[in-house]
């Protein structure tokens, strides 16, 4: 898959024009942009959807082709299309500054260094509720996260009796395995009987100790001001009131270093099998063979390193959050908002986000 991955970013490079490379390509070295990423609707940098054309969109689509599953290219394209029916849901009036503000065009790639078999580069997908990162050096997927997608609305009806739920499994799969805890399990594993109003961990580069869900504004590539900037703390205002949430219980959410929850340690077998059930909808996101890579780093005890958290209620319906964590990998997902129709998951590698220290070895390397 790498070498699809090499050639399908080749291909789309050498058929923009001057103009788009301009402004899909950066220097490797850009660190600072390079490190951004989002997953409200803001410009995520780089070169838009809008602004290709229908042949330079299904290069576009054979890049994201080559970096998924078939499960997570199906799974991303939906969320993406989704931004018509939350379009409609709102009315059809929602901005942010911009000509439309739900649209499916408006997703941006970015790509960083020369895409090649040798040396080091990397590229960025992302727009509202997808933002995908891949680092490769030598021909090597060296780095899949940050990896987030989400879903408003998260249900969809369709005709029939059925629904449109792209991330229907990572609710089910995390409520019917908290559902298997005992309660003494249950006790140590849900430390806030409110869930946080979005990811703890939110769009920063990096996560430190005591880090808290960041306020709604925050987390766009500028801050807005006038009327949109006040709708928008209003939003967030609404959400904080209606989940009755504290300063204790945002600290009780917080992230720490050392992982909070029920350690894996003290499941039973079948428990930390419907655990590793819950973290395929996350690693499986990527292509087989570089999934099958993040998997090893799980097997055997590995697993016993990780822990799982849960806030907020067990029933259908009720506002919740979970997050699985370990060493290196941190999984959190959030449900809250448009009365819990609207979920945000992500998938991140503490010590080598964007790939990290990998990228930064072989640049010394490069320089000795």
């Amino acid at each position: 898959m790498t070498l699809q991955m090499v050639e399908a970013a080749q291909s789309l490079v050498s058929c923009l024009d001057a103009h788009q490379q301009n402004s899909c390509l950066f220097q490797i070295a850009n660190t600072q942009e390079r490190t951004k990423w989002f997953y409200t609707p803001t410009d995520h940098g780089g070169l838009a959807l809008a602004d290709m054309t229908s042949s330079q969109h299904r290069l576009v689509h054979k890049l994201l082709a080559s970096a998924l599953s078939e499960g997570g290219y199906v799974t991303a394209t939906t969320i993406m299309s989704i931004e018509n029916v939350l379009d409609r849901l709102e009315g059809f009036v929602s901005g942010f500054e911009r000509e439309r503000g739900r649209d499916p065009l408006l997703y941006w790639i970015s790509i960083f260094g020369t895409p090649s078999r040798e040396g080091r580069w990397s590229w960025r997908f992302g727009g509202h509720h997808i933002s995908l990162h891949f680092a490769l050096v030598d021909g090597v997927v060296v780095s899949t996260t940050p990896c987030f997608f989400g879903a408003d609305p998260a249900n969809s009806r369709l005709l029939g009796p059925h629904l449109l739920r792209p991330l229907g499994a990572a609710e089910d799969l995390a409520r019917e395995f908290i559902r298997t805890l005992t309660i003494d399990q249950r006790t140590i594993a849900t430390v806030s009987a409110v869930p946080p109003t979005d990811l703890v961990g939110a769009n920063r580069s990096r996560l430190v100790e005591g880090d808290t869900a960041l306020p709604l504004p925050q987390v766009w590539r500028k801050e807005f001001d006038g009327a949109l900037g006040k709708s928008i703390v209003a939003m967030q205002k609404t959400a904080d009131i209606e989940l009755s949430i504290t300063e204790q219980h945002l600290r009780s959410l917080s992230f720490s270093l050392k992982p909070k929850g029920l350690s894996a340690l003290n499941m039973s077998e079948s428990q930390r099998n419907d655990l590793r059930q819950l973290l395929k909808v996350y690693i499986n996101r990527v292509s087989d063979d570089v999934a099958d890579r993040e998997w090893h780093k799980l097997a055997g005890d590995n697993i016993n390193d990780l822990s799982f958290l849960w806030a907020g209620g067990t029933e259908q319906g009720e506002p919740h959050y979970y997050r699985v964590q370990g060493t290196r990998l941190f999984v959190e997902y959030d449900n809250t908002q448009r009365g819990t129709n609207h979920i945000h998951t992500v998938w991140r590698d503490l010590a080598n986000d964007f790939g990290g220290d990998m990228l930064a070895e072989h640049y010394a390397h490069e320089h000795e």
